[in-house]
């Protein structure tokens, strides 16, 4: 008796004499998943951010170990054969300088954290469970199943009680408008950064890129631009602007 084996089976049974064997047949390994192309994606770009360096350091030993097995005779000989050699001292000597030029201009820049700075809004704005859900069932839009998914919410999300919510949020019912959303931005990008100017004597003029990251609210003109015409930056600055990207924006990397 047998029958024909379907494309994803990898096992085999046959039956004779009473015995059952049991072949098993080895699928090819898929390397897609047995090697981890993020390792691979890290590795090439160590290895073009340190080429050169890579490069150099295998020569410069090479250089090293000839140069102790001189004595003071090759020495001598070396000198006199470079005196005689003009241009050979000089195409030297534009390889070394144009090599050493090419490696300081190429090289990654060190990128240094010099302070950070975090917008606290002020009191008023705190709001205790209690008073968001009461909050909640007097705009009459939640029946008590959701005002219930709301408290479990709460309860389990990691909030505290001193947790703020915007202005517009305080009033019944809501006044939620671009004019509000526009005024809570300004009160945030704005707050942390005069505090952060304020502690690390940074000028405006001094800053040469400006990245703002908002994944919901993306007006027009942009944050970037508000936070510019702000504090009078420069003309030539780099600006970038990312919004609704969600949590896809902490890849983005400079």
């Amino acid at each position: 008796m047998s029958s024909n084996p379907q494309p994803t089976n990898t096992n085999t049974a046959a039956a004779s004499g009473g015995g059952v064997q049991i072949h098993q047949t080895r699928r090819l390994p898929d390397f897609l998943q047995s090697v981890n192309l993020k390792y691979v994606k890290l590795g090439y770009h160590y290895l073009m951010t340190h080429l050169l360096t890579l490069c150099l350091v295998p020569l410069m030993s090479a250089i090293a170990i000839q140069a102790s097995q001189m004595n003071y005779d090759d020495v001598y000989h070396l000198w006199l054969h470079l005196q005689y050699n003009l241009v050979s001292v000089v195409i030297c000597s534009t390889i070394l300088v144009v090599g050493s030029t090419v490696y300081f201009m190429t090289r990654p820049r060190s990128v240094y954290l010099v302070d950070y700075s975090c917008y606290r809004p002020p009191s008023h704005l705190q709001v205790k469970f209690d008073r968001f859900i009461e909050h909640s069932r007097l705009t009459g839009d939640f029946d008590e199943s959701s005002l219930e998914f709301q408290r479990k919410i709460l309860d389990r999300s990691g909030l505290g009680e001193e947790t703020v919510v915007p202005e517009a949020m305080h009033s019944l019912p809501p006044r939620p408008s671009m004019q509000a959303a526009r005024e809570e931005a300004e009160q945030v990008m704005f707050g942390a950064l005069d505090n952060l100017f304020a502690n690390t004597n940074v000028k405006p003029k001094d800053i040469g890129i400006l990245v703002v990251n908002c994944s919901l609210f993306n007006p027009t003109p942009s944050l970037s631009a508000m936070i510019v015409n702000k504090y009078r930056l420069r003309g030539n600055i780099r600006s970038f602007n990312l919004g609704g990207m969600g949590l896809q924006r902490r890849r983005n990397r400079h």
